[in-house]
């Protein structure tokens, strides 16, 4: 086993374990957001706990992956480069595409983060309909990074 193999392994899992938490909080936050219709008091003790997922979710597995997962990514970066003598891989096509990916999906992660707020005060203004049509958006972006870093095409 070799270093780039440990960091390319537990880049995975952080990965994993990102967009795991990426692809559900979108899911509570249709939930939290169907409850609007309900009548109290089950409407008010459902919207407390989501709230409380949602926060444990952000806050123990989805922030703390994130983290991970660009350390982990710049540690591969740098094993691939070879400890820092040659970025050259870094101009390929498909290393730009993985990289806007990062970037876009970093972007959705701070958009959802930032809806939380908004939702534990009742002011976010997305309906569950919106949640469940976006949900996707992480997948999306992982299938476009993962076979970019997979196929590693050119022009």
């Amino acid at each position: 086993m070799t270093a780039y193999d440990l960091a390319r392994g537990l880049h995975i899992l952080a990965v994993i374990a990102w967009m795991a938490g990426m692809l559900f909080l979108p899911r509570l936050y249709a939930y939290d957001a169907e409850q609007a219709g309900k009548t109290e008091p089950l409407k008010s003790e459902m919207q407390a706990l989501l709230r409380v997922w949602q926060t444990r979710l952000l806050r123990i597995i989805i922030n703390p992956a994130m983290i991970l997962a660009f350390i982990l990514g710049g540690w591969l970066l740098w094993l691939r480069s070879g400890q820092g003598a040659d970025w050259s891989f870094a101009h390929e096509p498909w290393m730009a595409v993985k990289l806007v990916g990062v970037v876009l999906l970093s972007g959705w992660h701070g958009f959802l983060a930032g809806q939380r707020k908004k939702i534990a005060t009742g002011a976010s203004k997305y309906s569950g309909r919106f949640w469940r049509m976006t949900n996707e958006i992480p997948f999306v972006l992982a299938i476009i990074m993962v076979l970019s870093v997979t196929l590693e095409w050119t022009f």
